[in-house]
């Protein structure tokens, strides 16, 4: 009998490890040309949980994002982060980008940036580095969608391999 109950949690014991709720670590970045702005336009999709432990590590800030405790100064860390770990390149060279703001949709926290003065036709090429959540969790993968003059490509970056290059 003993035996049966040891040989039964043998067989049922595996199954509990695929039980366990898998974590993905994925944010989504479209990079977008705007040829009637002359603009790109650029939207991230973060999980909030993910972001605000990030900031917490790097900043040791408690912003509570998406709450009535919000700290007034989180758009500020948001864009200091994303400074830090999302870089575009235009032909080349580095290019500034301005932080429009945020808006959650359930749980995640979507950051509007942009890049103005942008000529249509002057765009050869563009490159994205794009190192958000990485230095906190391994297995970030970072999807970045590009759309310039038609031309559209989707790249999956992770930590060792964290830049997309489209040439026009």
């Amino acid at each position: 009998m003993a035996l049966l109950k040891h040989s039964k949690l043998i067989l049922i014991l595996p199954l509990f490890a695929f039980m366990a709720a898998h974590k993905f670590y994925v944010s989504v970045t479209q990079v977008t040309y705007s040829a009637e702005a002359e603009a790109l336009q650029i939207t991230s999709r973060i999980f909030i949980d993910d972001f605000e432990n990030v900031l917490a590590t790097r900043y040791g800030a408690a912003l509570h994002l998406a709450t009535r405790e919000e700290a007034a100064d989180a758009d500020s860390y948001i864009e200091k982060y994303l400074q830090t770990k999302f870089v575009l390149r235009i032909n080349g060279r580095e290019t500034a980008y301005r932080f429009l703001g945020k808006r959650y949709d359930n749980d995640i926290v979507v950051c509007y940036l942009e890049v103005t003065e942008i000529p249509q036709g002057s765009i050869k090429s563009i490159e994205v580095q794009n190192e958000m959540l990485t230095d906190l969790y391994e297995e970030q993968k970072n999807i970045v969608h590009l759309l310039i003059n038609d031309i559209r490509k989707s790249f999956v970056l992770v930590r060792e391999n964290n830049k997309a290059m489209l040439n026009l």
